[in-house]
């Protein structure tokens, strides 16, 4: 850890079970999440969310605002940003997968698989940095705490000469996400539920609003 990063919590193996539950309540309402997991039960819904914390654990960088975990969010080198089934049962995140229920299952392969393929192609050879999930508790929303984990990632990506890469669901978080200097760089409609999600970049020392 370096710069920015030093500031935040790095997760512990014993704190994933604990950030998938703020990951859940921070995206109860979110449209793609609630399509795929509208049927889910709670430990199916709390295991969609801990199976990228465990890889990012292994493969990339899982951090939160402090202990309490108020926000939460986890990133990935982009060389590992693919998920594979090796990676999934090294990780520890096949056990959690599995959580999902074969019908779940089933039903987020063909939305976020090509996912894989607009990212290798928009980022091509480039080195970057994928921000897989970043999430606050609802109660804890509206504080800065996103923000503040978007600062210190932001940071090690312009102290690496690093792009950001990360896909996101609703206007109102790429306005958010724009403020950072992130741009759009496609729009996708995801298959089976026929719902919207923006692909943005941030390259490497763009201007951040201070605001």
């Amino acid at each position: 850890m370096t710069g920015q990063l030093e500031s935040l919590y790095e997760l512990k193996k014993r704190d994933v079970r604990r950030a998938a539950g703020v990951l859940t309540d921070a995206f109860e309402h979110d449209p793609i999440w609630n399509a795929i997991l509208r049927d889910a039960t709670p430990t199916q819904r709390v295991g969609a969310f801990e199976t990228p914390l465990r890889y990012c654990r292994r493969y990339g960088q899982v951090f939160a605002t402090s202990a309490e975990l108020e926000g939460v969010a986890a990133w990935l080198p982009g060389d590992s940003s693919a998920f594979t089934p090796w990676r999934l049962l090294w990780s520890g995140a096949m056990g959690a997968a599995l959580k999902l229920g074969w019908k779940t299952a089933r039903k987020m392969e063909p939305i976020f698989a090509p996912l894989e393929l607009y990212r290798k192609d928009t980022m091509s050879d480039e080195p970057f940095v994928y921000l897989q999930i970043i999430g606050v508790a609802k109660a804890m929303q509206g504080r800065g705490f996103g923000s503040t984990i978007l600062r210190a990632l932001i940071g090690e990506c312009d102290r690496t000469g690093k792009s950001l890469y990360l896909e996101t669901e609703t206007e109102d978080n790429v306005a958010f996400y724009e403020r950072f200097g992130f741009g759009v760089v496609r729009q996708i409609t995801l298959p089976m539920v026929d719902l919207p999600m923006w692909l943005m970049v941030r390259s490497a020392g763009k201007p951040v609003d201070r605001q």
